[in-house]
């Protein structure tokens, strides 16, 4: 076995790998058409190190030969569909099939030209590397982009022009006679490997890709109450955390709030029209915070916002107006009436952040001692109340 032998075994073996991985990776992914695609190219294309070989040990090198080029360009075709299902830009069903039309009857047609000619050889790679640049510049082309994807756009691009270096290459070394020479040439070795080098670091990426939107989702997933839509106690302080890393000291503010009697209600009129209190409380909390601020749903009837770069005085008018919108919600029975009760405190420093819950949380048991739906701000600030 040659050294491009090898390395036609070794991209098969690859090219096949990936091909499953996708797939399984496909099950869990929110991109699942685009890993599809992404599996389904690498299976297409490890076809053609087969026809690679047939080429050279058969006795019919012209159908395998067009059979190794057909196999590439589908494969190449089905990856560059998956990397534009995964920027949510569609390639155009009618063009690609154009497009691969033509390179098959070029492919066809220069069968018979000398090999390693410049006018066969850019011929012959050219379609390989409009495929794969048209995806690099979906990738560099998108609006918002992470390290991951400017990575993932210029590596196709340096693997779609390397295409054209292969070209010179061939030229240069020559690639063989005829097809059936191709494996034993220095081209080939070279072409092959270089080919496992690239399709290795784009697979790689890609899949990492994909393994970061599932880990972004469970994360998230992980972090959002499903009952309000709000984030829960651990993306709170997670949320929280980042803006205090990354924001100015401050001041900053906290709000708790509770609704009041809440047991009642469940008591009451059951734990549907509780959720209901719930979910129409959330909403209202979303709906006036700030931006850049942080609501989150702390547990039970317990609430909570983060309030970068505001006063306490500015965060008490806020908890205000909550309180006044809490009391006319929309829900069923119209016969439910509903209050909340609310304290405040003051975050000096990304240090202070469990002292300020802290005192937060004594504000608020103060506004119910107080005979709750009332707002609260903890000391050192003076108390205010309804």
């Amino acid at each position: 076995m040659n050294g491009a032998v090898f390395f036609l075994v070794v991209n098969f073996i690859v090219a096949i790998s990936f091909s499953a991985v996708f797939v399984v990776v496909a099950r869990r992914s929110q991109s699942r058409t685009a890993a599809m695609w992404l599996g389904t190219g690498f299976g297409v294309a490890s076809i053609s190190a087969i026809c690679e070989l047939l080429v050279a040990y058969t006795d019919q090198p012209r159908l395998w030969a067009l059979g190794a080029f057909a196999t590439v360009l589908i494969g190449m075709v089905m990856l560059t569909i998956g990397v534009g299902e995964m920027y949510r830009r569609r390639i155009d069903a009618r063009i690609t099939a154009i497009f691969v039309t033509t390179s098959l009857f070029v492919a066809f047609v220069i069968y018979d030209l000398p090999r390693g000619t410049v006018l066969q050889a850019f011929l012959y790679q050219g379609p390989f590397a409009m495929v794969v640049l048209a995806g690099a510049f979906v990738v560099l082309l998108a609006r918002q982009r992470t390290a991951i994807d400017q990575f993932l756009g210029l590596l196709l691009l340096t693997t779609g022009l390397h295409f054209f270096m292969k070209a010179g290459l061939a030229v240069a070394l020559g690639a063989g006679t005829t097809a059936k020479d191709y494996v034993q040439t220095n081209y080939a070795l070279i072409s092959q490997s270089l080919t496992a080098v690239l399709m290795v670091a784009v697979g790689l990426t890609l899949l990492a890709k994909l393994v970061l939107e599932i880990l972004a989702i469970q994360r998230t997933e992980s972090e959002i109450d499903s009952l309000s839509g709000l984030a829960n106690r651990r993306g709170f302080d997670r949320q929280v955390h980042v803006l205090l890393r990354n924001d100015a000291p401050g001041p900053h503010a906290i709000i708790l709030c509770d609704l009041d009697h809440f047991k009642r209600i469940n008591d009451t009129y059951g734990h549907h029209v509780g959720d209901t209190v719930i979910q129409a409380f959330a909403e209202c909390l979303a709906r006036h915070a700030p931006q850049r601020s942080v609501v989150g749903r702390l547990g039970g009837e317990e609430f909570a916002l983060f309030l970068p770069d505001m006063e306490v005085d500015d965060a008490v008018q806020l908890a205000q107006q909550l309180r006044r919108e809490s009391m006319s919600l929309p829900l069923h029975p119209h016969t439910l009436s509903v209050t909340a009760s609310f304290g405040i405190a003051q975050v000096s420093l990304p240090t202070d952040l469990a002292d300020a819950m802290r005192r937060a949380d004594q504000a608020l048991y103060r506004a119910k001692d107080a005979g709750r739906n009332r707002v609260k701000v903890a000391t050192p600030h003076l108390a205010m109340g309804t």
